[in-house]
């Protein structure tokens, strides 16, 4: 059920991004009299799933759930319709317009697709505001995972700077790392101020990790049972926190699941503390050293969030903020892709990683967030020089504007087959990428 409910999410989240992205492209081709003969979401190669013609314009849904496109008549696209090409221009065509409208109509698509990114996001803080958690309210500390261990951290550090930037929102520290090219961390142990050295390697092993290495501390307090639970069989009750393992302190919850852990089948003595008092309850483990409990994980119960309400005034200049700030953040990823030390490469994803940033339960706020960022992501991707890309009809545009010459229509035929393998070679290893990920 995860799996359709993510799917779901992605598929919707593309259709609307793809839909938006290309009456990008069909505004301004119509804004300039430019015939549109097409307007498909999904690619229809021998037949479409629904079409209908309204004007010189046909609108259908493709059964290739890759995309979507506009056929303007009298351009070069993936359609290598070289008949049309072959006869005089016309006055609708792509091709009889000058440099500056065939510039606005390949555009169009990725500046609707940054529009489009900003006005979720002046939605989102209008509706939902803004909440976070402080870094200086993680009281607890971190805790760890090997690869945390690995670079230095140790359960209970608190983050303080990144390469001497004070952290603010507890969730950007990793976003920091990785973007902001750190060489330390500046951390809190003990009452004593550390300094962590941070190289290339280290990035490399972050992003091979594939998941945040550190996460918020919490103590263990009980938030449900499972079924036939062996701690709600011994007294065990919602709302108990487990401060103890067999006479060992177990303040927080990752360390109660390291000291469980080789106890398997074994009888144990857990002392939770309820109602201000203490009381002990024994019981045995399962073979799987569990004993049925669901801790309490929500960030609200232990911590004060920071929470910025916006007015829709003030929810404009902030979403424009908000998605300057997130086209940097993804442009600063390109870095770390051409970055051969870092390996960024290998963790380039395709459809499943796509998927898999949305959550398994349906939440309007995590949609529209995730929306946002992938037409942010797509708009970027699409303003490359790579032919067969809106980037690369626009490179060709800018070296005519220079040059005063058009590149011929065989040489724009080539570089469309060109890009085109291009971008189907990174599709496959990207998918491959996910595909070797399910079997790692």
């Amino acid at each position: 059920m995860d799996i359709l409910i993510k799917a779901g999410q992605l598929i919707l989240s593309l259709s609307i991004l793809v839909i938006i992205h290309e009456l990008g492209h069909f505004t301004f081709a119509k804004m300039f009299k430019t015939r549109v003969e097409k307007f498909y979401l999904f690619f229809d190669a021998w037949f479409s799933l629904f079409k209908f013609k309204r004007g010189e314009t046909e609108y259908g849904i493709g059964w290739i759930p890759l995309g979507g496109y506009v056929k303007i008549s009298g351009m070069i696209d993936e359609s290598m319709d070289k008949e049309q090409m072959a006869l005089p221009p016309q006055d609708y065509e792509f091709r009889s317009k000058n440099t500056w409208q065939r510039l606005l109509i390949m555009i169009g698509g990725v500046l609707f697709n940054f529009i489009l990114a900003i006005v979720i996001y002046i939605g989102v803080l209008f509706v939902w505001g803004e909440k976070y958690l402080p870094a200086e309210n993680v009281k607890y500390g971190i805790m760890c995972d090997t690869l945390a261990y690995e670079i230095g951290l140790k359960d209970g550090d608190q983050i303080v700077e990144v390469n001497n930037k004070k952290v603010v929102n507890f969730k950007e520290i990793v976003p920091q790392i990785l973007l902001e090219d750190p060489e330390s961390l500046t951390i809190q142990r003990n009452g004593e101020t550390i300094e962590l050295p941070i190289d290339n390697q280290t990035i490399a092993k972050i992003i091979k990790n594939g998941r945040p290495f550190f996460d918020v501390r919490i103590p263990f307090v009980v938030m449900g049972f499972g079924e036939k639970s062996i701690a709600e069989k011994a007294g065990m009750k919602i709302g108990d926190k487990i401060v103890a393992l067999n006479g060992e302190p177990t303040l927080y919850y990752d360390e109660f699941k390291t000291k469980i852990k080789p106890l398997k089948n074994t009888e144990i003595s857990i002392i939770v503390e309820r109602n201000g008092l203490e009381k002990e309850l024994k019981m045995k483990t399962s073979p799987e050293a569990t004993i049925g409990v669901a801790a309490d994980t929500r960030l609200d119960s232990f911590f004060e969030l920071q929470k910025k309400e916006y007015t829709l005034l003030q929810s404009v200049p902030a979403g424009l903020e908000k998605g300057y700030n997130e086209v940097g953040d993804y442009l600063k990823q390109f870095k770390l892709l051409f970055t051969p030390e870092t390996e960024a490469y290998k963790s380039l994803g395709g459809f499943i990683a796509i998927g898999n940033i949305f959550p398994s339960e349906f939440d309007w706020y995590a949609f529209w967030m995730m929306t946002a960022l992938l037409s942010i992501m797509l708009g970027v991707v699409n303003i490359l020089p790579i032919p067969a890309l809106d980037g690369g009809h626009v490179m060709f545009l800018m070296y005519e504007i220079v040059t005063g010459r058009k590149p011929s229509d065989k040489f724009m035929e080539y570089a469309q087959i060109t890009g085109m393998v291009i971008l189907l070679g990174l599709l496959i290893f990207a998918n491959g990428n996910d595909i070797i990920k399910l079997f790692q």
